[in-house]
């Protein structure tokens, strides 16, 4: 999400089944425990992690310059005739520029060469460019990945043959492995859930229920090992936040607020930083991180929920005009939140209207959620049969049924293609989907996300989008560009219209799981197929590659894929075989919009944001995130104990 803090710039200072009652048991004897689960979950992560936050190592006596997170020391030195100008590309930049690094002035004899400190990102692999100076020359390139905190040196000699140059790059000092304090994170909550897995099972074993029962000799051990924890009811249907409580429920699906819930929390914690790991960020331009997942997913299940809600409440009679006047009311109050309480930071003054942002994620669901799910009520139907799958013809039944709804998508599709590759944009190539900046050589220097950015720039403004996009940290772009922009809202509705898709093959095969998994698994297989066709198996060569910020059709086809797999794995395990209760990820995927909101407006309070010993370290700011998700989590909990939901 675009509301993410910006990263540093690598050159830096030089630089519907149902569930069974006999199982409902299992499912609430597996989150008895879930107050101290969390609370553990806090504790003992920061108890466990601290030690690590020591993970710079002893500076070299060389190395002068202060290091950064995700910075190595390099030190050239020349012992050549001439100067030397040190360039640098990442080798995450395609078609890029060589930035310059600095100048190394020539040996001043044999034997005694010149030298200058460098300080490198350790990101991703560089590409260095070793070229004579004032004649340009190149004399050598050197590809390496520097690790963080390392110290290197670069030498550069005359070998026999005057003509040739010898470049060779040494380790002075080894690096730190910065992705320990993750592996330490993994295996902390890995252990809280087998504990707590264990102490569930050992719960139902009747001698140790009446063990606790004595030593605690209260109406509260009872009580805990009892609980429901409020296991939502047989006959409740799955809704979202931001869809009325069905009129006649039926049943629930645990596995949609549990996947909801996923994606709800890894969005918090990339949000929040995410340690500062390069990963948990956004891409810069094309291609995929952990940051880039969750928004689609969100929007995805969104969708999912707009089937089973819009049909439940035809069945209770409601009428479909005073539904769309509720989709209507409740798109125009995500879209206010959006703009004026999660974009406004009220830190710094009163609301600035001159400049003020207006796309962002709330509005991008608000406007998403709208068009779907008036679409739904378009073709929606209240009695739904279990379709056949005796007919060659029933793989695009599910999809035949809704094909007035399938055009207005497949329209607005063209209009997409159309305005992305047709439209002409001021000195910039027609159809162009490039970063700008140092991108394509420096060609298109302002030609940031092609038509996608100027439309948004003429219909909004400049100063009313986004203006710090993540194609400023590696292509080095000055123009702002709007992710959640005005062009790529036409692909979120295809995202969640392929939600909705999911939606009615949970209502036409409720009561056959196995047909509702082969019917996702068919889907996911289709929408890969059609990611690899548009991007040629490749980031960046294919003819629609895959970017966030354009959030391009190669895009969707792709989260798509991943969504329904993924909602696959969780009906499985949740719903069907009810291995797992869905915990904790359930209960934020039953509260999504209180915990958006929420932790976008208290992100810089505590317990979700304090001043830190050492700002520069990963494992810091991985606890903090780590911390303030978990307290998320919690909260999220301590509301569903208490039958809090805000739905809007």
């Amino acid at each position: 999400m675009a509301k993410s803090k910006p990263e540093d710039n690598p050159k830096q200072s030089s630089s519907a089944g149902g569930v069974k009652p006999e199982k409902l048991n299992e499912m609430k004897h597996s989150e008895q425990t879930s107050v101290f689960f969390f609370a553990a979950i806090v504790v003992v992560v920061a108890v466990c992690a601290v030690p690590l936050t020591a993970e710079v190592s002893a500076p070299d006596s060389r190395q002068h310059l202060t290091l950064k997170m995700d910075e190595a020391l390099l030190t050239v030195s020349n012992d050549l005739e001439t100067d030397v100008l040190v360039s640098w590309r990442s080798e995450r930049c395609y078609q890029c520029l060589y930035q310059h690094l600095g100048v190394v002035s020539a040996g001043r004899s044999p034997g005694q060469p010149s030298s200058v400190d460098f300080v490198v990102s350790t990101q991703h692999e560089i590409a260095l460019q070793l070229n004579s100076t004032p004649e340009v020359r190149e004399l050598c390139q050197v590809q390496f990945h520097f690790g963080e905190h390392g110290n290197y040196s670069l030498w550069m000699k005359n070998l026999n043959n005057v003509s040739l140059t010898n470049c060779s790059l040494v380790t002075n000092s080894d690096p730190v492995n910065s992705n320990i304090p993750i592996l330490v994170a993994f295996f902390v909550f890995l252990g809280l859930a087998l504990m707590f897995a264990i102490g569930s099972r050992l719960l139902r074993i009747g001698v140790v229920r009446d063990l606790v029962l004595r030593v605690n000799g209260s109406m509260e051990a009872e009580r805990l090992i009892n609980s429901e924890l409020g296991s939502p009811r047989i006959d409740a249907l799955v809704t979202d936040n931001i869809l009325p409580s069905p009129a006649n429920a039926s049943r629930r699906l645990r596995s949609l607020d549990t996947f909801r819930g996923i994606s709800l929390v890894i969005m918090v914690f990339v949000n929040y930083g995410g340690g500062r790991y390069w990963f948990f960020r956004h891409s810069s331009w094309n291609g995929l991180t952990v940051a880039d997942l969750v928004f689609p997913w969100f929007v995805f299940i969104m969708g999912t929920s707009i089937a089973l809600s819009i049909n439940s409440m035809l069945r209770g009679g409601a009428r479909r005009s005073s539904l769309l006047k509720k989709v209507l009311w409740r798109s125009i109050q995500l879209f206010l939140i959006g703009v004026f309480i999660i974009n406004p930071n009220y830190c710094t003054g009163p609301l600035p209207l001159d400049n003020l942002r207006i796309p962002g994620v709330l509005q991008r669901l608000a406007w998403s959620y709208l068009v779907v799910a008036s679409l739904d009520l378009l073709v929606a139907r209240g009695h739904l049969d279990i379709l056949t799958t005796d007919v060659w013809w029933s793989l695009g039944l599910d999809v035949l049924l809704y094909w007035p709804a399938w055009l207005c998508v497949l329209l607005l599709e063209i209009v997409w293609l159309c305005l992305t590759f047709l439209l002409p944009v001021p000195d910039c190539p027609t159809g162009y989907l490039g970063p700008g900046g140092i991108g394509d050589m420096g060609l298109h220097a302002n030609c940031t996300g092609g038509a996608a950015g100027y439309i948004d720039r003429w219909l909004l403004g400049e100063k009313h989008i986004y203006q710090t996009p993540s194609s400023r940290v590696i292509y080095a772009t000055q123009m702002p560009f709007d992710p959640e922009g005005v062009l790529g809202s036409i692909n979120s509705v295809l995202m969640a219209f392929l939600g909705l898709q999911a939606g009615k093959i949970l209502l036409h095969y409720r009561d056959v799981p196995t047909r509702v998994i082969s019917r996702f698994l068919i889907w996911g297989l289709f929408l890969g197929a059609i990611s690899a066709v548009l991007t040629e198996c490749s980031t960046d060569k294919g003819f629609i590659p895959v970017n966030k910020n354009l959030w391009s059709l190669s895009y969707v086809t792709t989260l798509a894929c991943f969504a329904f797999v993924l909602l696959v794995l969780v009906y499985y395990t949740v719903d069907v075989k009810k291995w797992w209760s869905g915990a904790p990820f359930y209960y934020p995927g039953m509260n999504s919009i209180l915990v958006y909101v929420g932790h976008e407006v208290f992100e810089d309070y505590f317990p979700f944001r304090w001043s830190m010993a050492n700002s520069q370290s990963h494992t810091e700011h991985l606890i903090q995130n780590l911390v303030a998700t978990s307290v998320w989590v919690f909260i999220s909990y301590v509301l569903y104990r208490k039958r809090i939901f805000w739905k809007i």
